[in-house]
């Protein structure tokens, strides 16, 4: 049986696997840096020979058919926690095996949960289509907005991040250009231009990725933008007739399971 070797090199570069322990008692796989005589003061020499060996980083979303590495390139997406059963299950079934996912839902989209439904589908099937930036509002307490963006989270996993207002409007963006969802929670913009740069990310397939102390490089960009806020009519400054946001309003949750 063969050694699993936690270690790779990218270009020049070492990094290594390792297993990150979380409060809810699982584990998320990331990879950090590594040094090159650490390895060989723990494991020798000739161990670091066998360290695979990749030509750089790519970025291919996909979650039917994901794959770690594409022609020599390590896949920085990640597979996300969870597959889905390959047929085409029934509403009955559905509504069986997933009744609180469901109903809850509906509650999000309310009338509109067939399109909520579809963009859950688009997400999962075709993470690079373009889709509306989802807008989830209102006044009231204990909605769901926050609730609904852990299960997505949930779902996504590490291709899902959650970003404040104002770390949106910094030039350094590195921590999300890359991500299939950027959640932003209790937003409040002001300002046209934000509009104008969320217009612009929604419909672009390439972006600007900037990190400090490192050079601006272009990348292709297909993350899709939540937005939730408190604020149910001035939370974003949008014209009369844009199209690219889609707002629900959602109501109160009148009754809780904590089952």
């Amino acid at each position: 049986m063969s050694e699993k070797i936690p270690y790779l090199r990218v270009g020049t570069t070492y990094y290594k696997t390792i297993e990150k322990p979380l409060i809810s008692g699982d584990k998320i796989s990331i990879l950090t840096r590594w040094n090159r005589e650490t390895i060989i003061s723990d494991h020798g020499k000739i161990y670091v020979s066998k360290v695979p060996k990749y030509d750089g980083f790519c970025c291919i979303p996909s979650h039917l058919q994901y794959q770690q590495i594409i022609q020599g390139f390590y896949n920085v997406y990640n597979e996300i926690p969870y597959q889905p059963i390959k047929e085409t299950p029934e509403q009955t079934y559905l509504q069986e095996k997933i009744p609180f996912s469901l109903r809850f839902m509906e509650h999000i989209f309310g009338e509109q949960l067939e399109l909520g439904l579809d963009y859950i589908k688009i997400l999962l099937q075709y993470p690079t289509q373009i889709l509306p930036i989802l807008c989830l509002v209102s006044k009231e307490r204990s909605t769901g907005k926050s609730t609904f963006i852990k299960w997505l989270k949930s779902v996504f996993g590490l291709n899902m991040t959650y970003i404040k207002g104002d770390s949106f409007s910094s030039q350094f963006n590195s921590d999300w250009t890359s991500m299939l969802i950027v959640a932003i929670d209790e937003v409040f913009f002001d300002k046209k231009e934000i509009t104008e740069r969320l217009k612009y990310l929604s419909t672009t397939d390439k972006d600007k990725k900037e990190a400090k102390g490192k050079d601006r490089e272009e990348v292709e960009f297909f993350g899709k933008f939540i937005l939730c806020s408190n604020n149910e009519d001035n939370f974003i400054q949008i014209d009369e007739n844009e199209i690219r946001f889609w707002i629900i309003k959602v109501k109160s949750i009148k009754t809780e399971n904590t089952e």
